[in-house]
């Protein structure tokens, strides 16, 4: 993986070069297609809520991801530069954690 600009570096940073990266890693799979709030998230992965909450607001603060809606309901989305340049996060999720996806 090339680390030469900001972003590639911070997507390595988020989900290898940290501690809760793997878990960021699936949260990133489990809405790269489909918006899913934090309640659909703990249940998908059986993660409690706090946790699952707790990487949002990681990548959020990271601009990783973004938010739809409001409140309980709201639902989260890749950021539109990390759906564009998804690759960087497959390659990532390819060699380090064996996703499929």
């Amino acid at each position: 993986m090339d680390l030469n600009d900001d972003n590639s570096r911070l997507i390595w940073w988020l989900l290898v070069g940290t501690r809760g990266g793997k878990t960021r890693s699936r949260i990133i799979t489990l809405i790269k297609d489909e918006p899913k709030n934090i309640h659909q998230l703990s249940l998908e992965m059986n993660v409690n809520y706090r946790t699952i909450e707790h990487h949002i607001k990681i990548m959020l603060d990271n601009k990783i991801i973004t938010f739809i809606g409001d409140g309980y309901g709201r639902s989260y989305v890749l950021s539109n530069y990390y759906r564009s340049n998804y690759s960087m996060i497959d390659e990532i999720l390819r060699n380090y954690y064996n996703f499929d996806k």
